[in-house]
């Protein structure tokens, strides 16, 4: 086994990292960005952490990276306090691109320690206190951090929001992420069908889910979300996290589940059905064949270049036109590092649609008797996203 391998769950190849690397760096000359910083606290939606460095954050615990344009990353990250680890760039496999990695132990839940990882990360910004630094995802930064920044010796760096400029690489994925994210759709196909070949009255609601993630984890996910919910037929089983999922499962119940993990590589994908213990009623039927023309339409317009408003529009005017309700929410969004990553296909998103994105399709609509919407991921080719990355059916299953 590759050394890599023993410590890291299917890490990324150097080549990988160095094209996004190069390709970044490219892009911060451009617009004459000197360094970007980002911070993230999870790996569900903490994918600028991830994509860099191979390394997710986790736990709630901040991870903090300062990626140069003309030099090796630095990383601030939870450990003793005033330790510093210097890497020569080969010679230590976990911290690749990382020149040094700083230590504090600082926690959401002790508000004192909020400016610990920021005086840090001052340090690893000493030489730009008169250049521009580029943000990343500041909705998932601290506000210590930037403010500490600002109000410190950085006072005089121009500060710019690049979230959009590495969104534009990140978000277009290479043959080697398509490949992981082959490979994460078939086992959540792999769980689900272990779902309903293992679901049975008596359980409860997160007995069942918890099948979906141990397949998960012999496959090698590292995080994820089972959302799930059972009813009886006629009641709509809204899904929800594991707090609501207390419900025991009876004959004749319907279960709907949504597989949203992680799997080889720290991609995301998102699968969902739904099954009956018993008989669906034709009401279900009929609307489970609507949500799924409503996918097909969906996947038809993710047209590279075609702009996210549009579908938006386009996918409510075909609702409304079908006597369904208009999606108020978000129906179809891409995935990769984060567990919903941009593009969004709303109204508000100004990202176009490109070739090699991964989207997750989940058209969603609730009518008094019936919970109705599947869930699949698909591949953006050279004219749309006709390819469907997961292959479990797409039906109702009575079981």
């Amino acid at each position: 086994m590759n050394p890599i391998e023993e410590r890291i769950n299917s890490p990324i190849s150097n080549a990988e990292l160095e094209r996004r690397w190069h390709a970044v760096r490219k892009a911060m000359s451009e617009h004459k960005i000197d360094v970007l910083l980002m911070q993230s606290n999870n790996d569900f939606m903490g994918g600028y952490v991830k994509y860099f460095t191979d390394i997710p954050a986790t736990n709630g615990y901040p991870v903090t990276v300062v990626f140069p344009l003309d030099d090796r990353m630095s990383v601030v990250g939870q450990g003793p306090f005033n330790t510093v680890r210097e890497f020569s760039g080969e010679d230590d496999l976990l911290r690749r691109g990382v020149a040094r990695f700083m230590s504090t132990p600082s926690y959401a839940a002790a508000h004192y320690t909020a400016g610990y990882d920021a005086e840090l990360a001052q340090k690893a910004l000493e030489k730009y206190a008169h250049g521009t630094i580029g943000l990343l995802g500041t909705a998932a930064m601290s506000f210590a951090l930037v403010d500490t920044l600002k109000k410190g010796k950085l006072s005089n760096a121009k500060f710019v929001d690049a979230s959009d400029m590495v969104d534009q690489i990140k978000c277009i994925k290479s043959d080697e992420e398509i490949s992981f994210m082959r490979r994460v759709a078939h086992m959540q196909d792999t769980a689900m069908q272990a779902v309903f070949a293992g679901i049975k009255p008596g359980m409860r609601d997160i007995e069942v889910a918890a099948i979906a993630e141990q397949v998960g984890h012999s496959f090698g996910s590292e995080q994820g979300l089972f959302l799930c919910a059972s009813s009886p037929v006629g009641v709509p089983p809204v899904f929800a996290n594991r707090h609501q999922q207390n419900r025991v499962i009876q004959e004749g119940d319907q279960f709907t589940l949504l597989i949203e993990n992680n799997g080889v590589g720290g991609f995301y994908c998102e699968l969902g059905r739904t099954c009956v213990l018993g008989k669906a009623s034709s009401e279900m039927l009929d609307e489970y064949a609507f949500v799924i023309e409503a996918q097909r339409f969906t996947a038809s317009l993710l047209r590279p270049g075609a702009s996210c408003a549009d579908i938006w529009h386009e996918y409510n005017q075909f609702m409304r036109e079908h006597g369904r309700p208009e999606e108020k929410r978000l129906h179809c969004h891409g995935q990769g590092y984060d567990m919903v990553e941009r593009p969004l296909v709303r109204f508000d998103e100004d990202m176009k649609i490109a070739k090699n994105m991964v989207l997750a399709a989940h058209p969603t609509y609730t009518t008094a008797r019936t919970y109705s919407w599947s869930c699949d991921d698909f591949l953006v080719g050279e004219h749309d996203a006709s390819e469907r990355l997961h292959a479990f059916p797409q039906k109702i299953f009575e079981l």
